[in-house]
């Protein structure tokens, strides 16, 4: 989605206020069992739900409606990436009791919002995901709703309890905001498998986590925490926290440091970021390395600068993405043992107890994944999980793929490697047949990138 005034993706997915509300979509019959039993369906803790019955779940059907935000997707895929359509069924917002009020989405003003959308055509599984970034439940619609809606998937996603700039300010610990993060996931799975089963009849069959980011993040999470209410997941580039090895709090200062003028090239290569991805580091000063910082430290450290970012991280999109200038002398390795303790609270550990894909680009200049999934892999492999994990480095691959129309002949999307991921996932759980060995996936010198992405040949299961 091309942004206006060259307002970067990242300004658009904070900036994006409620949606207006045109005409929905028409509910036109289009069988016999469309929108069965939606009377009987209500989400389990939920404080107000309000569900439609849609001739189009996807977001081919629901662009311009109350039913997706088109502002909040931006950036996350490429143009002329191909979508499908025509998935009928219900569809569920509503939010569970929450005292915090960032998500103004319908002009409810409430957090813990979450939409779940239940196809006529139902394949027995359920995918669950939590808002990237700061941005709100609907954002990874293109990417993840679309493609698991049209595979018969029920689906379900959560704005994650807190989003926008200012969501460090919810709670009262330092580290709570993300613990939220965690915990409205489950909150949300546990609810969505028993909506799914007003709908259908039964539990779902299986039910996969998947994000992106942050929602990466919450797949481990998930999959370390509550194996029990999964049977695997696909990490795209989650984010990594862990008390005692590097995080953003380690890589980013150097990052703002380069902005402000005092840090080489050189350095940035110690912090973790590829030589070869000098190109995206300009992008990356102006819409993501000041703001990133200053917000995630502003959650687990806010003694550090109380004036910066205060109570807010601006209002205006030159304030938003403005660096804190304290943040480029940012040690988090000097920090004191509170800020250790507020980052454990929400730390992975590698402990994995269902099958996990992990993705991630080769060329992330937010996450790099030499101090990111690098890492998380070696953690998965010392708690002794690494049967259960594979992990793939998307060559060419970078944070958001929408980066892909300014740089086509350096990028290539994720999006594709993650559609096959996410089918060698369900090979793995389902029929036995393991993924490929971890291995980086090559940008193809011709074909069709934005929409096919071969990850490898899997392997048989094993005789006996």
């Amino acid at each position: 989605m091309r942004l206006s005034r060259g307002i970067p993706f990242i300004v658009a997915a904070l900036l994006a206020g409620a949606l207006s509300r045109p005409t929905p979509v028409a509910a036109t019959p289009v069988g016999e069992h469309h929108c069965a039993r939606q009377e009987r369906v209500r989400v389990p803790g939920a404080a107000f739900q309000q569900s439609a019955c849609l001739a189009d779940l996807t977001t081919a059907g629901l662009a311009g409606t109350p039913y997706t935000d088109m502002a909040d997707q931006a950036g996350l895929t490429a143009r002329g990436t191909r979508t499908p359509a025509g998935v009928p069924g219900i569809q569920i917002d509503g939010y569970f009791p929450d005292s915090s009020r960032s998500n103004a989405t319908h002009g409810w003003r409430h957090d813990a919002q979450f939409v779940i959308r239940l196809p006529d055509h139902w394949n027995g599984g359920l995918v669950v995901t939590g808002a990237p970034g700061t941005r709100r439940q609907y954002a990874t619609d293109p990417a993840i709703s679309d493609h698991v809606l049209a595979r018969g998937y029920a689906y379900a996603a959560t704005d994650k309890g807190n989003n926008g700039a200012d969501f460090y300010r919810d709670g009262k610990r330092p580290g709570d905001a993300v613990a939220e993060w965690n915990a409205r996931t489950t909150e949300l799975t546990r609810a969505a498998r028993k909506a799914v089963a007003q709908r259908y009849g039964h539990l779902p069959r299986r039910t996969y986590m998947t994000g992106i980011s942050n929602g990466g993040y919450l797949t481990r999470w998930q999959l370390e925490n509550h194996p029990e209410l999964y049977d695997g997941g696909v990490d795209w580039e989650g984010a990594l926290w862990t008390a005692d090895r590097p995080t953003l709090l380690t890589s980013l200062p150097t990052a703002v440091a380069r902005m402000l003028g005092s840090a080489r090239d050189e350095d940035l290569y110690a912090a973790g970021f590829a030589r070869g991805s000098e190109f995206l580091w300009p992008y990356h000063e102006r819409a993501y390395w000041g703001v990133t910082q200053k917000i995630y430290r502003a959650e687990f450290d806010p003694a550090y600068d109380t004036g910066c970012p205060g109570s807010s991280a601006g209002s205006t999109p030159e304030q938003i993405l403005a660096p804190c200038a304290s943040d480029a002398t940012y040690d988090y390795t000097s920090r004191p043992a509170s800020v250790r303790r507020a980052v454990a609270r929400v730390a992975l550990t590698g402990r994995i107890g269902r099958p996990l894909i992990t993705l991630h680009g080769d060329l992330d200049v937010l996450l790099p994944k030499a101090v990111d999934s690098d890492m998380y892999a070696r953690m998965v492999d010392a708690r002794g999980r690494g049967a259960l994990h594979r992990y793939f480095t998307i060559a060419g691959g970078t944070h958001v793929d929408g980066l892909y129309d300014t740089y086509p002949e350096r990028l290539r999307p994720i999006l594709p490697c993650y559609r096959s991921a996410l089918d060698a996932l369900v090979s793995w759980v389902e029929r036995g047949i393991r993924p490929p060995a971890d291995r980086t996936v090559g940008r193809p010198a011709n074909g069709d990138v934005l929409n096919s992405c071969t990850l490898a040949t899997p392997v048989a299961p094993a005789a006996g």
